[in-house]
């Protein structure tokens, strides 16, 4: 039984986390730009990591009630997440075609195109 709640004390400690990085990712996603979205990712991913080692051995019935709960709330908060970095990833995206068609459209002359002075078409 010892060795159960020290493991409980374990998964609390890695959900507690796991909601603390989350609700800090979610606020400062598209909002701050020295935010460190990788950084972030990565302890988020070690986090998910450590509550898959913790639970590989547990059955379903093994699992606390408290954590069931706690697990469902973190689920929306991922869920939340997903959408906002989705969002953050799209918006990335966006800007690079912009700047990829800015430096296109500079290196134009207005003239000829790359494709349209070629040596071998003589």
């Amino acid at each position: 039984m010892e060795v159960s709640a020290s493991n409980d004390v374990r998964i609390q400690n890695v959900l507690g986390r796991l909601e603390m990085i989350l609700d800090n990712e979610n606020m400062r996603i598209g909002v701050d730009p020295s935010f460190d979205l990788k950084t972030s990712n990565a302890r988020k991913s070690r986090c998910l990591y450590e509550l898959t080692m913790l639970h590989r051995d547990a059955s379903p019935n093994e699992i606390s009630p408290s954590f069931v709960s706690q697990t469902r709330h973190i689920k929306s908060k991922l869920m939340a997440n997903s959408q906002k970095v989705n969002a953050h990833m799209e918006a990335c995206r966006s800007v690079v075609d912009l700047l990829k068609t800015a430096v296109q459209d500079a290196e134009a002359d207005g003239i000829y195109s790359e494709q349209q002075f070629r040596y071998g078409d003589f």
